[in-house]
């Protein structure tokens, strides 16, 4: 999954951070339980200089597997010795044992260069943390989408915004519980409050879950970083070129309420057609008719954003206002 730099290296510090507090626990254990047992610090010398003698085995012995056996049959002899006067004196037998947060891989994240599960999940809740810096996608959920707020009357076309809005929610939890690099783009439309952001949201918690990386910005502050990273100013910058080209699913909330100029017309113009050239799906979401963004944006944006998105109209009362 394509997650940015920043997220793999705060899940690399998690992890370190957890395998440093594990091991310094340890030692303050052993060295407890020792100062209590004295033969237990001649028993660990002894483990440790068993260590170093099959390190000199592998480098100098003539006859490497004698020599390994003999190291080995000693190591378990000292192991049932620490056993037996860890139990004698009140302690569990695996007292002295480092406790990783995760045994598989002891909060290296990988096993044998494979990454771990915990490391996999690392990586979401970081990712799931980043968002929800920004946005409040814990309360943005598929199952907290009421549509009880929706008009139940129904439009001149016969169909009411409540069963409208029901149909696009269904539609975007199937989207979300099969994403994957390739999937479609989504346009969301309709007037202001009327769930476009909460259901982009909970189409990130899906996917977030699912293991696949999520930007979320709105078109104002994802277009103001790009322009201050080109311009070299990088200072407070959330959203890098390099990650809203690249991750899984980009969401661009409030399309059209952003400062136009020169640069961010081009700047949008770069991000939707990169990532249609590389087949990495989009949601975005405007409170603008096909009409009105016309008007805003030049045909090279409008065109493609008509033509390869998948339209998600919703309509009714600002629900925030109903609430």
């Amino acid at each position: 999954m394509a997650y940015s730099q920043e997220v793999y290296a705060k899940a690399t510090q998690i992890l370190e951070r957890r395998r440093e507090h594990a091991m310094l626990e340890a030692q303050e254990r052993i060295d407890e339980i020792s100062a209590k047992i004295p033969e237990l610090a001649d028993i660990q010398r002894k483990l440790a200089q068993i260590g170093l003698s099959i390190s000199k085995v592998f480098l100098y012995s003539n006859d490497k597997q004698s020599d390994i056996e003999k190291l080995m049959k000693q190591s378990l002899q000292l192991q049932d010795d620490k056993r037996k006067a860890l139990i004698k004196n009140g302690y569990d037998e695996n007292a002295l044992e480092t406790n990783y947060t995760c045994p598989a891989c002891q909060d290296t994240g990988f096993i044998k260069n494979r990454r771990c599960s915990c490391h996999t999940q690392l990586l979401k809740d970081v990712e799931r943390q980043n968002l929800a810096q920004i946005a409040p996608i814990d309360e943005c959920t598929f199952e907290s989408f009421d549509v009880k707020y929706y008009p139940e009357e129904s439009l001149d076309n016969g169909i009411s915004p409540r069963y409208k809005a029901e149909k696009i929610s269904q539609s975007c939890e199937r989207y979300a519980s099969s994403f994957k690099r390739g999937s479609s783009n989504l346009l969301f439309m309709g007037s202001t409050g009327l769930g476009k952001t909460h259901l982009s949201l909970a189409i990130a918690n899906v996917v977030i879950n699912k293991g696949y990386s999520v930007i979320y910005g709105t078109a104002q502050n994802i277009l103001n970083d790009l322009q201050n990273e080109n311009f070299g100013r990088f200072d407070n910058i959330r959203y890098t070129e390099r990650a809203v080209l690249n991750c899984d699913l980009l969401i661009i909330d409030d399309l059209g309420t952003e400062f136009k100029n020169s640069y961010t017309v081009a700047c949008l113009y770069n991000i939707i057609n990169s990532r249609l050239s590389a087949k990495l799906p989009t949601i975005v979401s405007t409170n603008y008719t096909f009409d009105e963004l016309e008007e805003k944006y030049d045909q090279r944006i409008t065109s493609r954003i008509t033509g390869e998105y998948k339209p998600l109209i919703l309509f009714g009362k600002d629900i925030r206002y109903i609430k």
